[in-house]
């Protein structure tokens, strides 16, 4: 997600099911309108804090996350109470009552959540980490960066990475890893987004020479 520090005009994000704990990166990103964060690792609502100077957000899904705690109506009524503005909130449109009523039951956000020390360690939180680390978590995790992974490489005019193949790029790795490379992809996706037809074709040039060096280095290996 750091890579939206350089995206400021982007106006959709996509980072669902990717382990996303920080939201700081994003409160430069004046244009963005939609944000898609579901199924991350978000564990306080004051990261909305780093959103609330963000003029043009409409469409926030923030559900299943740890943030949204046991009671659907207390994040709910903060979440607005927070960001006025929002028109569809986890796919379920504001109402104007819910923003009146977001002004009683909702918490205002003054302040930034507080960090812990280790600055670039990957973190394993508590709660969440269990959860991210079941079977189901696992398997949408990866069935969502082969799908990324093989949308950037359509774009790119490359065949998509079969299934089998792409699950044999991770079983040794850690956690890190695994969620670096994910970030990785999903800002790839991002950019290439942000490319002409020229920027596309200076990629798949460069993405091809890339390939047949790495081929060529796999079967001096072998």
């Amino acid at each position: 997600i750091s890579i939206c520090r350089d995206l400021p005009n982007i106006e959709v994000i996509t980072f669902s099911v990717n382990g996303i704990s920080d939201l700081e990166p994003l409160n430069q990103c004046q244009n963005l309108s939609e944000l898609y964060l579901r199924k991350n690792n978000i564990t306080s609502l004051n990261e909305l804090f780093y959103l609330k100077n963000l003029p043009r957000l409409r469409v926030l899904w923030l559900s299943e996350n740890p943030c949204c705690g046991s009671d659907p109506h207390r994040y709910r009524m903060t979440v607005l109470r927070n960001l006025p503005s929002l028109q569809k909130l986890d796919n379920q449109a504001v109402t104007e009552e819910e923003l009146s009523q977001a002004l009683v039951d909702g918490e205002e956000i003054t302040a930034p959540p507080a960090r812990r020390s280790a600055k670039d360690s990957c973190p394993e939180s508590t709660e969440s980490s269990a959860a991210e680390s079941t079977t189901e978590t696992e398997s949408e995790l990866l069935n969502f960066s082969l799908e990324e992974t093989n949308k950037i490489r359509e774009e790119l005019g490359m065949k998509p990475v079969p299934r089998d193949k792409f699950s044999s790029f991770s079983p040794r790795e850690s956690d890190c890893s695994r969620k670096k490379r994910n970030n990785v992809l999903n800002a790839i996706l991002l950019l290439v987004k942000e490319l002409d037809a020229e920027g596309l074709e200076i990629i798949q040039q460069t993405v091809g020479r890339r390939l047949q060096a790495c081929r060529k280095k796999e079967l001096q290996e072998e």
